[in-house]
């Protein structure tokens, strides 16, 4: 299945509940278009959006659960619990928070790394933010590393979380591929390179550098953000000329 994935788009399918594409119809009819444009891996939250998924599309499922606790800053499959939901809606590679951060279930990432793969008989993808937690995921038994944490803390000044997820601030805030080039320096796993792609050639400088697929969520599946992006680069030109 891995294999499957190397050199490939995986396309990350979620829309926040605040946003007209909310809903598993939508994120099912997304992973279809995804699949029939060459995609060839699905990143999905959620069980409901995941079973919906899987019955649309054969792309292997790497399945999270975004379950959010106010005392605690790890939100990405912070349980076992969360993690047999998510198998059991059909995912084939779990991905969980493998940062350092404290986690609701007391457990360390190590740990719930180690109790993930007993527990489903899946693959684990730790989405990690520095090259010291991906060292420490793939001691720990992960079976892939994902750059998806890079950066994304709200202490950095291009990103804010406050409405329910990872917002760019300053525009076209690049993608971590000097962390990409690293944990190909220090890490065997499969590295999974994720997080603010915007354009093509950011998506194939990743490869070059070594990562095994690269997902891409936003620039493709948040059609607000999207346009949104057309009317800023509208309202600058405007704004120049007077």
């Amino acid at each position: 299945m891995l294999e499957k994935l190397k050199n490939g788009l995986i396309v990350s399918c979620q829309a926040h509940e605040s946003e007209p594409m909310h809903g598993s119809i939508f994120m099912a009819a997304m992973a279809k278009a995804a699949e029939m444009a060459g995609a060839v891996g699905i990143r999905a939250n959620g069980p409901e959006n995941i079973r919906a998924i899987r019955a649309a599309v054969k792309l292997p499922i790497i399945g999270i659960y975004k379950i959010r606790n106010p005392l605690y800053s790890v939100y990405i499959t912070p349980t076992v619990e969360a993690a047999i939901a998510i198998k059991e809606a059909g995912a084939d590679i779990i991905a969980i928070d493998c940062t350092f951060n404290e986690r609701e279930s007391g457990l360390t990432a190590a740990e719930m790394i180690r109790a993930t793969k007993r527990i489903t008989g899946l693959p684990v993808m730790a989405d990690i933010s520095t090259c010291e937690e991906g060292i420490a995921a793939e001691e720990a038994g992960a079976d892939l590393v994902a750059t998806t944490l890079a950066k994304a803390k709200k202490t950095d000044e291009s990103y804010d979380d406050e409405q329910g997820g990872y917002k760019p601030i300053v525009e076209h805030a690049p993608p971590s591929l000097d962390l990409i080039s690293e944990l190909c320096c220090n890490v065997r796993l499969p590295i999974i390179a994720e997080g603010r792609f915007w354009e093509p050639e950011q998506v194939v400088e990743a490869l070059k550098r070594g990562a095994h697929a690269v997902v891409v969520g936003t620039a493709i599946t948040r059609p607000s953000e999207i346009t949104h992006r057309f009317v800023r680069a509208i309202n600058k030109y405007i704004n120049d000329i007077q």
